[in-house]
């Protein structure tokens, strides 16, 4: 009889629940000894990622007050081996529960804080030296500090609430930042950290992105010695476990310099498995199979993102859905 492996994975609307949900399908076909069930959650009760999923639940915002304990009772009713939070607010909360919880790769919350807010992100980059586009609070911001800036929110997501180069920085509560904007390339470094801590190995792109992710992108192995550097570093000061992600701008005088980081999962999960880096396969090697994940080999190549539909015939959209339910994708 299979063994069955039952994974829970959360926010399956966006893209980066949709890949990982993609990378476990393409590992369970080819390890067909075991039975891969997948549970996916979500805020809402449709989303893109339901047709790729065995059963879904509707829960509430990671910030909620039940959300710990909805996410505990799924686990133990659909007795979940291991869990694969996607979105920062996630990876926060469920660190915080971690020993409440099944095995997940997440990084202690101590590490996850410093990653949530971007300028914790700056001040502690800053205070160990490791590089990242200097930032200020709008309260603190000395006038034409930066020729050029970007002003965000400290805990957003996605290219959400961004402005350039506002007129009265004095506008924006502290809920925000003023980072200095920098011109070039920009790229995107997923890196993966065992158990044992040790850096497994990493994959870059250059990309474009369109309504904050990734559209077009390009491997490139150009920065590998400077972007191993900036990592380790990272790690020599922080705690990391697992997948985690460097945003950065490639200046024309060949500086690299980060501006963003997150401690997660990120959205070309899906599009770094075809060229050799396989995160989600060395989480469900360590977390699930208990062994020695799979050595990445990058390979060359590029990818571009495309607009899909699921389509259910003769089915209302309010009905709930999963991979069972009659569909088919154009």
């Amino acid at each position: 009889m299979k063994r069955t492996i039952s994974i829970l994975v959360t926010g399956i609307g966006g893209n980066v629940g949709q890949g990982i949900l993609r990378n476990i399908q393409a590992y369970a076909k080819e390890n067909e000894q075991f039975n891969f069930r997948i549970i996916g959650i979500n805020v809402i009760p449709i989303s893109a990622g339901n047709h790729l999923c065995d059963k879904t639940y509707e829960i509430e915002y990671a910030y909620d007050e039940n959300y710990i304990p909805s996410i505990i009772a799924i686990c133990e009713t659909e007795k979940i081996d291991v869990v694969f939070p996607s979105t920062d607010y996630e990876v926060y909360y469920l660190s915080k529960n971690a020993h409440k919880l099944p095995k997940m790769a997440v990084s202690p919350t101590e590490t996850n804080e410093v990653f949530l807010d971007k300028y914790k992100t700056w001040e502690f980059f800053a205070k160990h030296q490791i590089p990242f586009a200097h930032s200020y609070l709008p309260s603190t911001y000395p006038k034409n500090a930066f020729q050029s800036y970007i002003l965000k929110p400290k805990e957003g997501r996605g290219s959400r609430g961004i402005h350039i180069n506002p007129k009265n920085i004095k506008d924006f509560s502290d809920d925000y930042m003023v980072q200095e904007l920098w011109t070039g390339k920009e790229i995107t470094c997923a890196f993966y950290v065992t158990r044992q801590q040790k850096l497994h190995g990493f994959i870059t792109f250059e990309r474009e992105l369109q309504s904050g992710a990734t559209a077009f992108c390009e491997v490139i192995q150009k920065y590998d010695s400077e972007l191993e550097k900036i990592i380790k570093k990272m790690m020599l000061h922080l705690k990391i476990v697992g997948s985690c992600n460097i945003q950065a701008i490639v200046t024309e005088e060949g500086k690299i310099m980060p501006f963003e980081i997150n401690g997660r999962i990120s959205g070309t999960n899906s599009i770094r498995s075809q060229f050799g880096f396989k995160d989600i396969e060395y989480i469900l090697e360590e977390y699930v199979f208990d062994k020695e994940p799979t050595v990445p080999k990058i390979t060359k190549g590029s990818a571009i993102r495309i607009l899909m539909d699921i389509i259910y015939p003769n089915s209302e959209l309010k009905e709930p859905k999963n991979n069972q339910t009659d569909h088919f994708i154009y």
